[in-house]
């Protein structure tokens, strides 16, 4: 079947939107991971999203001649994010399970392609969110190479969460939850210290936040902050997260960011924090809590390996060869 695939710049229409959320729960369903990142849905339903760095490639599941609808399903898409004339976006690429091995990945990977070759963008960076083996020949097939490999971590209840440290603070650092209305600036601000060598978190705007709010999981008890006693500023936090069951697994906890600022480092506040965030999200009942680490984040991996987290999964991002 010959796929042709339309092109969407900015915000997709509300109809192409469900389809894509369809098409994305479909292949978590199937693969166990979810084929785009929380940024990319935020940034495909935010009125607030640049046009120029939002491009939705998408084909469906007849000649591929008309867009989305109703009984036209959508066999695949592909989103470029964060791309201009000159920096590189991310691309995420998904192909619903009911049409895999059908050169629908090929075509959506064409279209991209034909559009870094017309100059309209620099080759961008693509993640594959499970890494694969179809992703894997898919970036070879078009010359990337894994440049970052993001690991998903597992902590389970069977573990022997007993040996659990304490989650001791400093003296003069007290832990209290989020406050939604009073802390959104403040917050902001401290995670733009804790991350300003991270490209993803660090850059997280008051947008993102409100989006995040926004969603059902979103609870501000398991939003913890270490704060200074004298004058309230935040030191740390431990944002928790729970991913509610699905297709009949059970709900599952995520450490979802830590973080602490330069001024508060060799604390201890990074372990405190991260036992905190464990304890809150297991005295909540949860039998299983994950997290994403980068691979060679060699003190951030020896914490958790002493917490109890084993390697579950991992995202690979890739590149073009000649980047």
């Amino acid at each position: 079947m010959p796929w042709t695939v339309t092109l969407t710049k900015g915000t997709p229409e509300p109809d192409l939107l469900a389809q894509i959320r369809e098409l994305a729960a479909a292949a978590a369903e199937a693969d166990g991971n979810p084929p785009l990142s929380e940024q990319t849905l935020v940034d495909l339903r935010s009125a607030e999203t640049d046009p120029d760095e939002l491009l939705v490639f998408a084909t469906c599941a007849n000649d591929g001649s008309a867009g989305p609808s109703e009984t036209q399903a959508l066999a695949g898409v592909a989103v470029l994010t964060g791309g201009t004339a000159e920096e590189a976006g991310v691309l995420e690429l998904v192909v619903h399970p009911s049409y895999r091995e059908k050169g629908v990945g090929t075509a959506l990977a064409s279209s991209v392609q034909e559009q870094v070759n017309a100059g309209s963008l620099p080759a961008p960076q693509a993640w594959s969110h499970g890494n694969h083996e179809a992703a894997v020949e898919l970036a070879r097939l078009f010359g990337y190479r894994p440049v970052r490999e993001l690991l998903r971590l597992r902590l389970t209840r069977g573990a022997d969460t007993a040996a659990l440290p304490a989650a001791t603070l400093p003296e003069g650092v007290s832990l209290r939850a989020f406050r939604p209305g009073a802390d959104e600036d403040a917050w902001l601000a401290a995670n733009a210290a804790a991350f300003a060598h991270h490209p993803e978190q660090g850059s997280m705007t008051r947008a993102d936040l409100d989006a995040r709010m926004a969603e059902d999981w979103f609870d501000p008890e398991g939003f913890l902050l270490a704060v200074r006693d004298d004058d309230g500023a935040i030191l740390g936090f431990h944002w928790t997260k729970v991913h509610p069951g699905a297709g009949g697994h059970p709900a599952m906890g995520e450490v979802y960011v830590v973080g602490v600022l330069p001024e508060a480092q060799g604390m201890g506040l990074g372990r405190t924090l991260t036992v905190a965030g464990i304890r809150h999200l297991q005295d909540a009942g949860l039998q299983a809590i994950m997290l994403y680490v980068d691979a060679d984040n060699a003190p951030a991996m020896a914490l958790y390996k002493r917490l109890g987290f084993v390697r579950w999964d991992a995202d690979v991002m890739y590149a073009a060869s000649h980047a």
